[in-house]
This record gives structure tokens, C-alpha cells and sequence, in this order.
């Protein structure tokens, strides 16, 4: 667990208020025996309504899967893994041994439940614990990634210098982020924060920046925002509402949170960026 003193100084309360929902674990098991999910084991691909908190679904780890040019058996580092839908995609269509972390114990306990519930447990491994103290030797993963999180983080600096030093010499950071553009404030809640007290966006520039002081070179830059966009027109189409969805975990305020993170890409407020990184 995350002591006191820590959340204090790098301002996660915020962050673990807006996701800490109470009873998670009953709440998903009842979403999944909605969704006549309870044969076991369960397909991963079935709960990506559920579990892939991030925009354009499975498309996002599919897309920086790609990227990363990673052996099978290779070691990777989800970090703010949520629920763990990235980390099952991995280790499920990629063969790579998954380590999870998140700061918010109820993730890590769903996590490790549906891991178990896929039969991906000996893969996948969850832990919960911040990503600014991130408990793991120097040196010790090929690769690392992070889709939708550095937004909640505000000394991004350290974030991304504990990063580097977990990786192995040229080990590669893969960075899937909203990031904020030049016409206007954002309008909150967004997914990932219900106020500007636990939103830390930072410029393509400033992430640009940060990650070479950090000590990574780049091999990849892409703008997804059209992406984005032409993804959230889909889901914009009439259809039915499944029992799984991001609603279960972020209660009845979410659809609020999309639409506003949708106006908020349609007005040039934020974009969304892949980067792919390595370290020197």
C-alpha cells in the first residue's frame, strides 16, 4: 500500500478519490453474470467493454503492441494497468510475461480476479502500488507501457525517471496519453478526472521535453485525435447497452465524463498521442 506521506506529496489522493468506488469486485461479478459471462474460463477479448479504460478499446494496445519490437517471453510493465484488460491482451495474442501496477487496491483485486476468471493468471501478475515509487529493481523489463495515466500524474519528471531506471538498457516505453492543445481549458469530468485538482496534461512539446531530460530517445510520434474522434462517432451509433461497460466502474457519471472528453477533443482542447520511446 501507498503510505500517507507519499499520496501527501505527490497529490494521488485526488486521483484515488475520483476512482475509488466502493464493492468493485461484487460489482463486476454481478456486471459479468449479467453478460451471461460465468462459464470459465472466460473469454479476455469478451470483457474489453469492461476492462480497456482508455479511448478506441482494444485498438490502443493492439496499436502499441505493434510498436514494441519485443521477443516472445518478454518482460513488460503496465503501469496504471486499471483493471487489467491491457496486460491479459498482452500476455493472451503476444506470449510476453505482464507485471500490472496500479495505485488503487479494488483495480488490483478485480485485476487479479479476472486473470484468474481467463486463465491468464500464470502471465500476468498484478500489484498495487504507485508508479512514482515503483517497487522493482533497477534494470529489470524490456519494455514498459502506459495508456491513459500520465494524466493524473504531476511530478512527471520522477514519473518517467523511475521509469527509465526499471528498464533495461535500450528497453522501450510505449506512451499512449491525452495530452493538451492550445484552444482553451478543458471542461471537466473527463474520464480521468472529475476536477482540474487531479489533471495534469501536459503539451505535446512538454511531453516531448520531459521525456528526453528523462533519458529516452524517440523512435515513434503520433497524433491519434482523428482516431479518436472517428471513435467516438461510432459509439455514438445506436445499439444495444451491454451489461459490461466503464459504467461499473466509474458509476452513472461516466457517459458525462466521455461526452465532455469528447467536446474537449472536438474543440482542439486535448489530442491524443502515441509515442514510442527508448532508453539511452
Amino acid at each position: 500500500m501507498v503510505s500517507s506521506s507519499v499520496i501527501a506529496q505527490d497529490g494521488t489522493a485526488a486521483a484515488l478519490k475520483h476512482y475509488g468506488m466502493e464493492d468493485l469486485t461484487g460489482r463486476v461479478a454481478q456486471a459479468l453474470e449479467g453478460a451471461q459471462l460465468t462459464q470459465r474460463p472466460v473469454s479476455w477479448a469478451a470483457l474489453a467493454p469492461l476492462d480497456q479504460f482508455h479511448a478506441r478499446d482494444l485498438a490502443a494496445p493492439e496499436e502499441l503492441a505493434a510498436a514494441l519490437k519485443l521477443e516472445d517471453g518478454a518482460s513488460v510493465l503496465d503501469i496504471g494497468c486499471g483493471l487489467g484488460g491491457p496486460a491479459r491482451y498482452l500476455a493472451a495474442q503476444n506470449r510476453w510475461r505482464v507485471t500490472g501496477i496500479d495505485l488503487n487496491p479494488s483495480f488490483i483485486g478485480v485485476a487479479r480476479m479476472l486473470a484468474e476468471w481467463t486463465g491468464l493468471s500464470d502471465r500476468v501478475t498484478f500489484l498495487d502500488g504507485n508508479a512514482l515509487e515503483l517497487p522493482f529493481e533497477d534494470g529489470c523489463f524490456d519494455a514498459a507501457w502506459t495508456l491513459q495515466v500520465a494524466m493524473n500524474i504531476a511530478d512527471r519528471a520522477r514519473f518517467y525517471r523511475g521509469i527509465r531506471r526499471v528498464l533495461k538498457p535500450g528497453g522501450w516505453l510505449a506512451n499512449y496519453d491525452v495530452v493538451s492543445l492550445k484552444q482553451g481549458p478543458v471542461t471537466f469530468p473527463v474520464p480521468w478526472a472529475r476536477t482540474r485538482a487531479s489533471s495534469f496534461l501536459l503539451t505535446p512539446e512538454g511531453m516531448r521535453e520531459a521525456l528526453g531530460k528523462a533519458g529516452f530517445r524517440e523512435v515513434s510520434w503520433e497524433d491519434k485525435t482523428a482516431a479518436a474522434l472517428a471513435w467516438f462517432k461510432d459509439r455514438q451509433l445506436p445499439r444495444s447497452r451491454s451489461a459490461l461497460g466503464l459504467h461499473v466502474v466509474m458509476g452513472p457519471e461516466f457517459e458525462t465524463m466521455m461526452a465532455n472528453f469528447h467536446t474537449n477533443l472536438l474543440e482542439g482542447r486535448v489530442g491524443l498521442l502515441q509515442a514510442i520511446v527508448r532508453r539511452d
